[in-house]
């Protein structure tokens, strides 16, 4: 079986847990949230630096606790702050370790699971369970419209140095075809639900096309940085975790944000 086919079929149990949303999505994204923090770890060790590995695994585990136990976010900012705090005294306790390699390690445990968390945050909302799937449409049909646009359109390197491949063209295709995508999904779920205007759709579509691309050129540029073509090899075809959820972390901070702020849902 193609691996890239052997990978989708890897994939496809996340879509269960979306389904089953609450404790078990957020579970789940926890699981994943470990694995993707080893991945990040891994790769920044190949640089020589010593992240706080069981501190931050440990963290981790605190976080979704009380994100499972409160269904909100309200504890992120004193998590931030008390992790932050630990961390800056491990140099201090170990010498072995240095003010950067806590650094990395905070940067970790923020960007993997604090940056994946928002995810079961937006299902834990009022139609959450119908809000939940605008951060893979918009992160993949973003990817989806890129592509094409790149291939019919694409003349102009965007970013040459960190993804030779990807063009200002595609790029702006794929912006746009996510706010259209998801227009549409927001018409059709707004036909049978009401949650939001429908214009509030295209304009989650289009801001996160925007920063799934964003979310995708940082995951690359980290692996230059280090020298790694893949975070890991856990999906075939697709790469680690990181690899194929780079841009859907990104859109999901930006949903919950958008749906906190500008919706108040």
């Amino acid at each position: 079986m193609n691996n890239r086919y052997l990978g989708a079929l890897l994939i496809a149990p996340f879509f269960i847990f979306i389904f089953l949303g609450n404790y078990y999505l957020a579970a789940f994204i926890m699981v994943i949230s470990l694995i993707g923090i080893r991945e990040y770890f891994n790769a920044i060790k190949s640089k020589d630096y010593k992240p706080s590995t069981l501190i931050c695994y440990a963290a981790t585990l605190i976080y979704y606790a009380i994100l499972i136990y409160n269904k909100n976010g309200e504890h992120i900012g004193s998590f931030i702050i008390i992790l932050t705090l630990v961390l800056l005294c491990i140099p201090v306790i170990n010498i072995k370790y240095t003010f950067i390699d806590s650094s990395l390690s905070l940067l970790g445990v923020l960007y993997v699971a604090v940056f994946f968390s928002f995810i079961p945050l937006i299902n834990f909302k009022a139609g959450g369970n119908i809000l939940v799937w605008l951060v893979f449409i918009t992160s993949w049909g973003c990817d989806t419209a890129a592509y094409y646009s790149g291939k019919a359109f694409g003349k102009r390197k965007l970013c040459p140095k960190v993804s030779p491949k990807k063009t200002i063209e595609g790029s702006v295709g794929g912006a746009i075809g996510a706010a259209i995508i998801t227009l549409i999904f927001g018409l059709i779920m707004e036909n049978k639900f009401t949650i939001m205007n429908p214009i509030h759709y295209a304009v989650i579509g289009l801001i996160c096309g925007v920063m799934s691309q964003f979310g995708d050129l940082v995951a690359s540029s980290i692996k230059r940085y280090v020298g790694i073509k893949d975070y890991s090899h856990l999906i075939p075809g697709h790469g680690g975790i990181l690899d194929r959820f780079d841009s859907i972390i990104f859109s999901s901070v930006v949903i919950y944000y958008y749906l906190t702020i500008i919706v108040n849902i």
